[in-house]
């Protein structure tokens, strides 16, 4: 069991290594979760990300020994920055294993810092396998992206900062994938504030640790799927099983437009880049997945290493999520005047026209007719109701996309 010695001396490993992120109060988030919510800004991290701290952590408890023959780990991106980092800080070798599909930017930062990096396997599972296999073979020293008392330590400074930060707080939430992060941050702030709440958020299509901890035991996902790269996880380790048995008190999930919705409100209200894992929380406060009201909420943005192409589309999607972009596909009479008429409607509903296909031939267009898809920009859900009925009541045969 990890005590409040051993936080205080990861602290004091990470003393001028990494930043003291901030602690923002968002009146946009508390406004929409009736909780009064707290950013921890973890995506301004070195790396990008919370990662470093117990990386850095468990390497600078390695021996003599230990660090001649230098450090492996597995990760989806953020893990092995925060390794790599640690490694070249301290001169020694070091070897990542990341996924085929691992994000570009993840990786070209990860080998920014020096590490040698293999892509292996279809997700983290198999390139953790990978990373034990040349463990074995070259004797180095593994480590672990959640499952490790040194790392979970490291995260659990987090918890130190942000009680240090607002000390009357009430409730802590963070993301959860292998627990790494969940557990450190709770035990740490339960040692030093026992009344605290802590809450958990995972992907529902990733939800390893609440299908464990709702059924009484460790169990692995058949499968995984989630734009939350970073706790895409099929299972949780055996450290961080327990500690997040006993010490957090809820775990919920978001779905995954939630995901995007958070992600893209973050950019706009708030001018953060989040990631997938790291915009969970702030999912959950958005759509009433907190089981409480009126708090001090301190909600954990663990990171902001997202791809720029890959943004992109989350960006999309948080726009179609959130009723401000819709795709139109109609058959209409291939005759003068019928596009104007339908492009009335969209001015004098005040819709932006992002694109238009106009088509006379396909598998679906008779002759006569013409197949038109148009995207436009719209307020919300009730703007686009609006547009929908005005076509439908002019006689035109709507699909939306």
């Amino acid at each position: 069991m990890l005590t409040m010695t051993d936080f205080l001396a990861a602290r004091a490993n990470l003393q001028g290594v990494i930043h003291n992120t901030p602690l923002d109060y968002s009146k946009t988030f508390s406004d929409l979760s009736h909780n009064q919510i707290y950013m921890k800004l973890e995506n301004l991290q070195k790396t990008g990300s919370f990662k470093i701290r117990g990386a850095f952590h468990k390497i600078a408890t390695l021996t003599e020994a230990e660090r001649q023959r230098g450090v492996i780990a597995a990760s989806a991106g953020n893990h092995a920055q925060g390794v790599a980092y640690g490694a070249n800080n301290a001169g020694i070798p070091c070897i990542i294993v990341m996924p085929e599909a691992a994000p570009l930017s993840k990786v070209e930062a990860t080998a920014r810092y020096g590490a040698q990096v293999i892509l292996h396997g279809s997700n983290y599972d198999e390139a953790y396998a990978k990373a034990l296999e040349l463990q074995q073979e070259r004797g180095m020293t593994f480590v672990h992206a959640f499952d490790d008392p040194a790392v979970i330590a490291g995260q659990g400074t987090i918890a130190l900062e942000v009680l240090e930060q607002l000390p009357d707080i009430d409730v802590l939430v963070a993301p959860v994938g292998g627990g790494g992060l969940i557990a450190g941050i709770a035990l740490a702030a339960k040692l030093a504030k026992p009344d605290i709440t802590i809450v958990g958020v995972e992907a529902a299509g990733a939800a390893c640790m609440k299908t464990s901890i709702d059924q009484g035991e460790i169990g692995t996902l058949e499968t995984v799927a989630t734009i939350a790269d970073g706790i895409c996880v099929r299972r949780p380790g055996d450290i961080t099983y327990q500690l997040t048995q006993q010490y957090v008190d809820h775990i919920v999930t978001v779905e995954e437009e939630e995901i995007a919705r958070a992600m893209l409100l973050a950019i706009e209200r708030n001018k953060l880049v989040v990631e997938g894992a790291g915009a969970t929380g702030l999912a959950a406060a958005l759509y009433d997945k907190l089981p409480f009201r009126d708090k001090k909420t301190a909600v954990l943005l663990s990171g902001g290493n997202v791809d720029v192409n890959f943004l992109s589309r989350i960006i999309e999607r948080g726009l179609v999520e959130a009723g401000r972009y819709l795709r139109i596909n109609t058959t209409v009479p291939d005759k003068p005047g019928v596009l104007q008429e339908i492009l009335g409607i969209f001015a004098t509903e005040r819709a932006n026209i992002i694109g238009i296909q106009h088509h006379r031939m396909g598998s679906r267009v008779m002759l006569g007719e013409a197949e038109v898809e148009i995207d436009i920009e719209t307020r919300d859900h009730a703007h686009q109701d609006r547009i929908l009925k005005r076509l439908q009541e002019k006689g035109f045969s709507v699909i939306t996309r």
